[in-house]
């Protein structure tokens, strides 16, 4: 069904064509049933009553509730795609009655499809609407989570170095990673040993191994965590968070040809929690440098070399 408002010019054109498109009472009375008219409005015609008159007190009707205006938007459809007048045949003016009833067909059929375009013009602008509400509304959300995070982030910078805190920290951590959409499965124990967890990006498995201390992590550190990553299969990587950072000897204990260890610290994170990257770009940034220099930490203030 044809889409379309029912305003008064618009009954007005349906009228017109009606009255135009059918010469006879009869034929219009046909017309009118089969667009679906009661019998029972269609007895209280009149044999006296003009065709015009009779629409206009149909038409004063049949807006009133959605069968009636189905019906108005029936006959403008049915009216609109006439392609012949067979009630305007035949009498001796026939030519100047098919020419005028061709005229108000035209208009009517100019104006349901503008109103057609106009409704799906309207439709869409809606949708664009409800899309934009449903970002901002995203948006929104991502920075009330954003937010919870770095407070939490805060609260537990006050009680670092106590392992309650640390436990915390993994948590947080594992929580960022689940924010950020980061396939990841939390601290475990394997063969007797703790695993701080592990993510998975681009099909690459990192280990995962967190120090949430006021001292820098150390050389030995970074050797053991290494040998960790080293003893599990060839693809597997490492990402290891300090959140005091590393001393320059845990750098380049985690440095080397092939270094399958990444270094991150308080910074990293920070440039996840301010939006200004994402952590999947913070750990690809930093694996692209390792990849390129063989060292395994790279200041996030560098992130542009």
């Amino acid at each position: 069904m044809m889409k379309s408002r029912i305003t008064p010019h618009f009954q007005d054109l349906i009228s017109d064509a009606a009255l135009k498109s059918f010469w006879r009472k009869k034929s219009l009375r046909k017309f009118l049933r089969n667009c679906g008219i009661a019998e029972s409005f269609l007895s209280t015609w009149a044999s006296d009553e003009t065709k015009r008159d009779f629409l206009d007190r149909l038409f004063a009707e049949l807006p009133r509730n959605d069968k009636g205006r189905a019906c108005l938007v029936g006959m403008a459809k049915f009216l609109a795609e006439q392609k012949a007048f067979p009630d305007l045949e035949n009498w001796e003016d026939s030519s100047l009655k098919i020419k005028n009833a061709e005229a108000a067909v035209r208009q009517l059929r100019t104006y349901c499809e503008k109103q057609e375009d106009q409704l799906e013009s309207d439709a869409r602008a809606k949708l664009i609407r409800e899309e934009n509400k449903k970002r901002q509304q995203e948006t929104l959300q991502t920075k009330l989570n954003l937010n919870k995070l770095s407070d939490k982030l805060t609260e537990l910078s006050k009680r670092i170095g106590s392992q309650e805190a640390g436990y915390e920290f993994q948590r947080w951590f594992y929580d960022l990673l689940d924010y950020s959409e980061i396939q990841n499965r939390r601290p475990y124990i394997h063969e007797g040993r703790q695993i701080d967890g592990s993510l998975t990006l681009s099909g690459t498995t990192y280990l995962v191994e967190l120090k949430f201390t006021s001292d820098q992590a150390d050389a030995p550190d970074v050797d053991v965590f290494r040998r960790k990553v080293t003893s599990k299969a060839d693809n597997t990587m490492g990402v290891m968070v300090s959140i005091s950072g590393f001393s320059s000897i845990a750098k380049s204990a985690g440095s080397g040809e092939r270094t399958p260890v990444l270094l991150m610290d308080h910074s990293h994170l920070y440039l996840v929690l301010q939006e200004i990257m994402s952590m999947e770009e913070v750990i690809e940034r930093i694996r692209r440098y390792a990849s390129q220099t063989g060292e395994s930490f790279l200041n996030a203030s560098d992130f542009s070399r």
